[in-house]
């Protein structure tokens, strides 16, 4: 009952927020419910003068409600058919994650962008953009502001992507008659699960492909996503190594590990296992649309707890930073798909 005296009406107005935000990104899956409801939440909390009685529901739901989804995350990758699937694709994959980050670094040293930021942009450019992105703050501890800010500059480069990929992919004389070469390109080189469905269904249209590049694309993707859980473990230990030298006190790996984590790899694994003994995958899909759900309701907080003026005025280097990361995927992609006979 305390519980719900003291978040209710924060996690309520997230809801209400959430739900049209779902339903929009629905109809316009290249924008998507997540940026719908940050965009909405940062609107709103303009005109919010008395915020005491939401606050900490808002704050609960930016974090924890985040963290759950993350969890529920798991549920829609099985390891095994992803590794089988997705052997092809991983020189390039493993390629364009270690560009992404390697450039955000450079990038973050030239242009003196603060560390969280630069390493939210890289990680989100690199793996699965707005997943990624809510996997990996809560675990860098980076506050509401940074992940809107990041969130602003991966829409962005999602929007670009999903209208010119296909354009490139012509100009550049992909291969016409199989999905497969351009499937490769987009499930590698756009950052998120709907600009990438986005563009391999432009793909399949032009050419009339049936669904061969979505199908070829989407499985790329699902191994991008795999990159997650290595990069956030060694974040977690990163971060509890750097936060005990900084302490006089000692800190122990259990006060600041992220074990949500834990429980996404271990909700990865239940998938694949109950899948390899038969069960089919479809009764994991109201976990996984949970999940999505949960995200966008998570965005909202974040909207909430974001000051859009201070975010417009400090949005330049970022959007150069996403720019320089998403070139530098790109090129890298082209590169080795040409050197390795798919292009």
């Amino acid at each position: 009952m305390d519980f719900i005296k003291k978040n209710g009406l924060g996690i309520l107005l997230c809801l209400v927020i959430a739900i049209p935000a779902w339903i929009l990104g629905n109809i316009f899956p290249v924008i998507g419910g997540a940026v719908i409801a940050i965009l909405a939440g940062m609107i709103i909390t303009v005109f919010l003068k008395q915020k005491n009685a939401v606050t900490t529901g808002i704050k609960f739901t930016s974090k924890k409600v985040l963290q759950w989804a993350v969890i529920l995350l798991g549920f829609g990758l099985n390891l095994s058919v992803i590794v089988e699937t997705g052997r092809q694709s991983l020189p390039i994959i493993l390629c364009t994650i270690a560009t992404s980050l390697i450039v955000a670094f450079i990038v973050h040293k030239a242009m003196h962008i603060p560390s969280k930021i630069s390493t939210l942009i890289g990680v989100g450019s690199s793996i699965c953009g707005g997943s990624a992105v809510a996997a990996t703050a809560p675990v860098i501890n980076a506050d509401d502001e940074e992940v809107a800010q990041v969130i602003s500059v991966i829409f962005f480069y999602n929007v670009l992507a999903a209208v010119l990929f296909p354009v490139l992919g012509k100009i550049l004389g992909f291969n016409t008659f199989s999905g497969e070469a351009f499937g490769i390109f987009a499930g590698t080189a756009v950052n998120d699960t709907s600009s990438v469905t986005a563009a391999a269904s432009t793909w399949d249209g032009m050419w009339n492909l049936g669904t061969e590049t979505l199908d070829k694309a989407v499985t790329v993707k699902l191994t991008r996503t795999l990159a997650i859980i290595p990069i956030t473990l060694v974040l977690a230990f990163i971060r509890t190594r750097n936060a005990s030298r900084q302490s006089e006190q000692k800190i122990s790996l259990k006060q600041i590990f992220p074990f949500f984590i834990l429980y996404f790899i271990l909700a990865s694994i239940i998938t694949t296992v109950a899948t390899a003994n038969g069960i089919s995958p479809d009764v994991f899909n109201p976990l996984k649309t949970l999940s999505k759900f949960f995200i966008v309701m998570a965005m909202a907080a974040i909207g909430l707890n974001t000051d859009i003026i201070k975010l417009i005025k400090t949005g330049g280097k970022p959007l150069i930073m996403g720019a320089c990361c998403w070139i530098g995927i790109t090129g890298v992609c082209l590169a080795l798909q040409y050197a390795l006979g798919i292009w």
